[in-house]
């Protein structure tokens, strides 16, 4: 991980001005909370003051702040009240909503007035929790201080806190050093804490990808020799984690993580083949570093799901599809259509959407396409047909091809660059003259039974796909009623 950046905020985060410094007190810190935000703390902080209650702000946003990224964010509270007692002052307040988010885990959420929009806080009591062995549920305890509260957290950086009340900063674990030197670092022993929660693996890879840090050598040793507990975890949790970490801006160094652990093939044991593209392994044929050029797509890519799983698969199959010529040339037929089976499979696995599953499928299938556009030889229906093919995944296909580009010849690129903005035009053109995704015959079945007095059938199909044909290429205006009412019939005549 040597060549991971460190430092606070990556390059490519949105940043304040003026973050506060490692060094700063709980004053600066919160002095750069949004006023919003800031009424918030204030009205909390006096009402459990006055009711002898302590308040910690605590989490994300204390971390956020300090790297000086700019964003919305989400306040978590640590109290010294129990749950009942936060409810209790949160029936005080001017609200417009009280929930028991997990009473019983001590956390109370309140939806409070602020401008332009309410805030929502949750606000949890004091915790000391113990698992039982071969458990994921904790044993929850209310714990009596936030030492013993953040002690439980999973890393140093997530385990500062900020006295709401009086201002003071509290970093028993040295979370502001370690964000400084940008290493991610498990709280006390990191057997432990990933044993508590297997989950934790995967968010430490996670955090390399959004943040772009380094991580601790003990923490990196315990998650190489508990990845298998990863099996423990629901599936749904492994794939939202996966699926931030494919969204980071370093998104390559977190898979990177996750491939030195082990956790890759744990979590998806359907990309083995691709792992050992990267690892060396005797008989892997390395004419191009597969595994480099995946994590290079996966960062060009946009940061959004369907295509970051997409950059991810789109040449997975290739290892299984390898075939050798006489002449020594390498080939790798019908990868696309290979790998869109494995990444149905290993997105149904992961129980993704039916959505996700379809689109990831669609791009994978079809992304070796705009990468063939030739303004010289596609005609018009050729576009349509990609466009159809596509559906609404057509601008994320597009956006993929662009960034499956990872030539270091420049003159490579910018005739890759040059192919797709070309297809992006030429759809431009066409989506001006009629909606693409509205090409479809003129004549429903309805309309074909009572134009020629016909029960339903396998002729419908066949004639609606023969008008959609001519649709596609153009011979068939698609509210060409009358037009396609002769064809159909003529069309019919030749059905037996």
């Amino acid at each position: 991980m040597s060549d991971v950046p460190t430092g606070s905020a990556p390059e490519s985060a949105s940043t304040s001005s003026s973050p506060p410094s490692s060094s700063a007190s709980g004053l600066e810190i919160l002095a750069h909370l949004a006023p919003a935000q800031q009424s918030v703390l204030h009205t909390l902080g006096n009402a459990f003051r006055s009711a002898q209650g302590e308040l910690f702000l605590v989490g994300g946003a204390i971390r956020d702040l300090l790297l000086g990224i700019d964003r919305e964010y989400d306040l978590d509270f640590a109290t010294s009240l129990h749950p009942s007692e936060t409810r209790n002052i949160g029936k005080s307040l001017p609200h417009s909503g009280i929930y028991d988010i997990g009473e019983r885990f001590g956390t109370i959420g309140l939806v409070l007035p602020a401008e332009p929009e309410s805030i929502v806080v949750e606000i949890t009591t004091f915790r000391s929790e113990s698992y039982e062995p071969g458990s994921r549920h904790p044993d929850v305890q209310f714990g009596d201080s936030i030492e013993t509260d953040l002690s439980r957290r999973d890393f140093t950086i997530n385990a500062i806190a900020v006295d709401v009340i009086n201002n003071q900063l509290v970093d028993p674990y040295h979370g502001r050093a370690d964000l400084a030197a940008g290493l991610l670092r498990a709280v006390g022993d990191p057997a432990q804490r990933f044993a508590e929660d297997p989950l934790r693996l995967l968010r430490a890879a996670r955090f390399v990808s959004q943040l772009g840090f380094a991580i601790e050598p003990d923490t990196l040793k315990a998650m190489t020799e508990q990845a298998e507990s990863v099996r423990d975890i629901s599936r749904e949790r492994i794939f939202s984690e996966l699926t931030r970490l494919l969204c980071g801006d370093y998104a390559d160094h977190g898979l990177d993580v996750l491939l030195e652990t082990g956790l890759f093939t744990v979590a998806m044991p359907e990309l083995e083949e691709l792992a050992a593209s990267a690892d060396g392994h005797p008989g892997v044929h390395r004419e191009k570093d597969l595994w480099d050029h995946t994590k290079r797509v996966v960062v060009q890519a946009p940061s959004r799901p369907h295509v970051r799983w997409a950059a991810l698969l789109h040449d997975a199959a290739k290892p299984m599809t390898r075939s050798v010529a006489p002449n020594g040339e390498v080939h790798f037929f019908g990868h696309e259509r290979v790998g869109a089976d494995l990444a149905s499979r290993l997105l149904r696995r992961l129980n993704a959407s039916r959505q996700t599953q379809q689109s990831v499928r669609r791009l994978v299938d079809l992304h070796l396409r705009p990468a063939a556009y030739d303004i010289e030889t596609w005609t018009d229906s050729a576009v349509r047909r990609l466009a159809l093919d596509a559906g609404g995944d057509l601008h994320d296909l597009l956006d993929l091809a662009a960034a499956d580009v990872t030539s270091s010849r420049a003159w490579k690129q910018r005739a890759a660059a040059e192919r797709i903005d070309g297809l992006r035009r030429h759809i431009a053109d066409l989506e001006a003259q009629h909606a693409l995704d509205q090409l479809q015959s003129p004549l429903d079945g309805n309309d074909l039974m009572t134009m020629f007095d016909r029960p339903p059938g396998r002729w419908i199909a066949e004639v609606k796909d023969y008008l959609r044909e001519l649709v596609i290429d153009g011979e068939l205006d698609p509210d060409d009623r009358d037009t396609a009412a002769t064809l159909a019939a003529a069309r019919l005549e030749q059905i037996p």
